[in-house]
């Protein structure tokens, strides 16, 4: 786990990244057009991502003990 920052990369490949592959209004997922799903997803991930990046950098733990 030397450099768990590389995981802030997901959030990047999966919006713009992915969009390509996703761009289509059917189906459906909860009301919304499977585009708009794809993004709100993805914006809930990175949420995840951002707080198990906090969680496990080395950086912020020498920082709490300082």
């Amino acid at each position: 786990m030397k450099s768990i920052r590389w995981l802030m990369v997901l959030p990047f490949l999966g919006m713009l990244g992915g969009i390509p592959f996703v761009n289509r209004v059917e189906p459906y997922v909860l009301g919304m057009p499977f585009l708009l799903f794809w993004l709100v997803a993805w914006v809930i991930v990175t949420s995840v991502i951002m707080a198990i990046v906090y969680r496990f950098d080395p950086a912020v733990k020498e920082d709490e003990q300082a």
